[in-house]
This record gives structure tokens, sequence and C-alpha cells, in this order.
């Protein structure tokens, strides 16, 4: 139990952790690290993956922005139109 406490607050996370608490495939992760798509640096040969950047990266992508000093979430309209309906037939 205290092991899973442990690598819940650790802040450098190797690639099948940062892939646990992003809740994707260690494979699609490993595919976003290579291609930049996510914030990781390599050790050694190996990825890492720093959690205040990949909570950092999460908030920027889903368009949620933090007030500075009350600590609320405030989420940003979609910048993009609605989908259109899907044709049937």
């Amino acid at each position: 139990m205290a092991g899973a406490v442990q690598a819940m607050l650790r802040e450098v996370m190797d690639i099948r952790q940062a892939a646990d608490y992003l809740g994707i495939s260690g494979d699609t992760l490993y595919r976003y690290a290579s291609e930049g798509f996510v914030p990781a640096f390599k050790l050694g040969n190996r990825w890492r993956f720093k959690k205040s950047l990949l909570d950092a990266w999460m908030d920027e992508k889903s368009g949620v922005k933090a007030a500075s000093a009350t600590g609320i979430a405030v989420v940003a309209p979609e910048q993009k139109k609605p989908a259109g309906r899907a044709r049937l037939g």
C-alpha cells in the first residue's frame, strides 16, 4: 500500500507510470513523446515525464485555465465550430 502512495506522489515518472496516469497505453505515450506531442525528456535512453508538466499540458490541451489566486479552474469556450450532423444513407 505504501508503494502505491509513493508512486502517486512521484514527480518524475517512467513511461509506464505516466501512461497509467494519463489513461493511455504505453505505446501511444511512447509515440507522443517521440513526436514531441507531450512534454518529456530522456534520461539515458529512457523517456521520463514530470507530473507537473503533464498536468500543465493537460490543462492547456483541455482549455482549462487556472484562476490566479482563487485556485478555481475556468474553462475557456471552444474556438471550433460545432460538427455537422452525420448523413445517413
